[in-house]
This record gives C-alpha cells, sequence and structure tokens, in this order.
C-alpha cells in the first residue's frame, strides 16, 4: 500500500474521497488516539508513512518515535494495546484520528491517557486529575 501525495489545490485536497495523506517536512502527521467507547482522547504520537500504513494494515495502534527514530507498536512491550477500530483523517488530511480499544494505560506514565493535567488560566498552574 502507497499513498498517493496530496492535491496541490486546498479545495481539491479537502473534498477528495482518496487518501491522500499530508505529511510535514519531517515526513510526519498528527496522531490522535481516542477510546472508541467513551470519547475520552488517549494520547497524542506521530506517524510517518511506514506507521499509518501498519496501524491500517494490522489494526494496531503503530508510531514513529521522534526520540529513538524507530517505528513502534503500542503495547509490544507494555502489553497496554490499541486495537485500532476506526481511523478518520481531518479535512485536509493533515492529522489522523484513531478511535482505539485501549488495553491498560496508554500513558508512558502508566496514566489512563496522557491528558490528565488541567491548566488553571487564571494562575498558569497546573493540577492533575
Amino acid at each position: 500500500m502507497s499513498f498517493e501525495p496530496p492535491l496541490t489545490n486546498k479545495a481539491d485536497q479537502d473534498e477528495t474521497d482518496e487518501l491522500r495523506p499530508k505529511f510535514n517536512t519531517d515526513g510526519l502527521i498528527t496522531a490522535i488516539a481516542q477510546d472508541a467507547d467513551t470519547n475520552e482522547i488517549l494520547m497524542l504520537a506521530w506517524m510517518n508513512e511506514a506507521a499509518l500504513r501498519a496501524t491500517l494494515e494490522t489494526g494496531r495502534g503503530t508510531y514513529w518515535s521522534r526520540s529513538r527514530q524507530e517505528l513502534w507498536v503500542k503495547g509490544e512491550t507494555s502489553g497496554h494495546i490499541q486495537e485500532v477500530i476506526e481511523v478518520l483523517v481531518d479535512c485536509d488530511q493533515d492529522a489522523v484520528l484513531l478511535k482505539v480499544r485501549q488495553t491498560g494505560a496508554a500513558c508512558h506514565t502508566g496514566r489512563k491517557a496522557c491528558f490528565y493535567r488541567t491548566i488553571n488560566p487564571k494562575t498558569l498552574r497546573l493540577s492533575q486529575s
């Protein structure tokens, strides 16, 4: 499986029914994992073309580690697996949303989700939920 390049005309890219992911200059696309049942946002990660292809082919959340410069399959070492139920792409195809069934923690800290802190706009301090 290979992807066609994005269309140069923005309106055409926004309306096409073809998968034409728009990777950034580093060859990456933003990927958000969301619980398929509760709609809770679990994590944000990055995918390169190989990670997106692997996710679509295997049904397992597969990402690109910018720090390690390698693919990683969520849960491969931790057992905290992401079964991909649905993949959505935004209007201009520069972000993907994975609706997943998460086994165990989604966050590398061991928490259910990575978004566990809230910003108090008055003090700019964080509180944990």
